[in-house]
């Protein structure tokens, strides 16, 4: 089924559409949660949360990606229970890869009014003027939590190719923002 005919069944306040999104994407969400969590039965919550938040989601909400809406509150429900289970010893690869990135993005209380709108708006034209060897590496580690050594995997490339471009990315995506006039 094409996903905006399981929009409209969310519309319709249809249950067929959980059961159409579970087909279509639960694979994905799986994936999804458990690069984050590596535990199969807190992923399998975070993706059955996933289908509890799209149902109450939608309506209102009409998502241009469905796959994308549904990456994203399975991403975020998975790092908030990523927290909750860690919060007093922490997982090193997901701290290390949200660490990376601290110093590219300013803090909260520097934003206009605290939106964070901006500088995903800015993030995302400059991924888009990246070579998509460099951007696909960048999704992979800092969206989907894959380690280096998966990515270089998955790219046929060697773990350190992965992290020297992972860093000249980073490098370029500080000075990008920068330019713009965004406090880092």
């Amino acid at each position: 089924m094409e996903d905006l005919q399981i929009i409209e069944l969310y519309f319709s306040r249809d249950e067929q559409a959980l059961r159409e999104t579970a087909d279509k994407y639960g694979a994905y969400c799986m994936a999804v949660s458990m690069n984050i969590l590596h535990s199969e039965p807190d992923a399998e919550e975070c993706v059955n949360d996933t289908w509890l938040r799209t149902w109450n989601s939608i309506p209102p909400t009409r998502p241009a990606s469905l796959k994308l809406f549904l990456a994203r509150i399975a991403r975020n429900l998975s790092l908030n229970r990523h927290r909750a289970l860690h919060a007093d010893k922490r997982n090193r690869d997901l701290e290390v890869s949200l660490t990376e990135l601290e110093a590219c993005f300013p803090a909260p209380d520097d934003l206009p009014e605290g939106k964070a709108t901006p500088v995903m708006d800015a993030l995302n034209d400059f991924l888009a003027a990246q070579p998509k060897e460099d951007r696909v590496i960048f999704v992979q580690r800092y969206w989907y939590s894959l380690s280096a050594a998966q990515i270089a995997e998955d790219q046929g490339i060697s773990e350190n190719t992965v992290w020297v471009r992972l860093h000249r990315t980073r490098e370029k995506l500080r000075d990008y923002l920068t330019e713009r006039g965004f406090r880092l």
